[in-house]
């Protein structure tokens, strides 16, 4: 990671990490939004990108086991920064497994086959996350631009550490969702997301996700997810 580096020159990378996105992808590249905040970085990169406007649909996945107060912000800036928002569901997902029972086959199911799903059927090429080094071992040895099942992922704030993403959203003076306020420090599920007992930049960032789905991400991500 280039730790030297100062927050505007990791902004400028993510950029130009973004404009070759859209010069490759054209209209085949979509951008994915949870309502956390790496992914609500990206969307504001784009939308610098995109001259005031995220120039490229956005995919959120409903899991139907979000927590509310991540779907409502999700909406808000939608509304606020006009967004193509595509939300998707694995409804036929939903009739197959029980919800948060077995981590691995929910993940699967509702957020990696969604995935793959949503990308066919809009016919993308390329899917842009908010995906870190930092965030998660089985993300350290990621790149830029990475191959998936049909398509390919651009990774964008790989370089950016958990402080840089706040040190970017009090830069820019974004709002976030307010789980962030009461302790958490990741948004997945609600069944799988407990609160952090360690501050921000203190500790793994994820102690607050499943740990059975942490354990086998690396499958996962091989898989389609995030």
């Amino acid at each position: 990671m280039p730790e030297n580096w100062t927050l505007e020159q990791k902004e400028e990378k993510s950029l130009g990490i973004i404009r070759e996105a859209m010069e490759r992808f054209g209209g085949r590249l979509a951008a994915t939004f949870t309502g956390g905040k790496d992914s609500l970085v990206v969307l504001h990169l784009f939308k610098r990108a995109g001259e005031g406007k995220v120039p490229v649909p956005v995919l959120n996945l409903d899991t139907t086991v979000k927590f509310k107060e991540a779907l409502e912000f999700r909406d808000r800036i939608a509304r606020d920064w006009d967004l193509d928002l595509i939300v998707a569901t694995n409804r036929e997902g939903l009739k197959q497994i029980r919800l948060a029972e077995d981590h691995e086959e929910c993940c699967l199911v509702m957020k990696a086959t969604a995935i793959n799903m949503a990308v066919e059927e809009h016919g993308w090429q390329a899917l842009a996350t908010g995906v870190r080094w930092d965030e998660q071992e089985a993300r350290v040895n990621e790149e830029y631009f990475s191959e998936r099942p049909g398509h390919t992922r651009v990774q964008p704030i790989l370089h950016f550490s958990e402080l840089d993403i706040w040190a970017y959203i009090e830069k820019y003076e974004l709002p976030y969702c307010e789980l962030y306020d009461q302790g958490y420090r990741s948004l997945g599920c609600e069944p799988c997301t407990s609160k952090s007992a360690r501050p921000r930049g203190d500790g793994p960032e994820r102690e607050g996700r499943s740990q059975e789905k942490e354990q086998i991400m690396e499958q996962l991500r091989d898989l389609g997810y995030f």
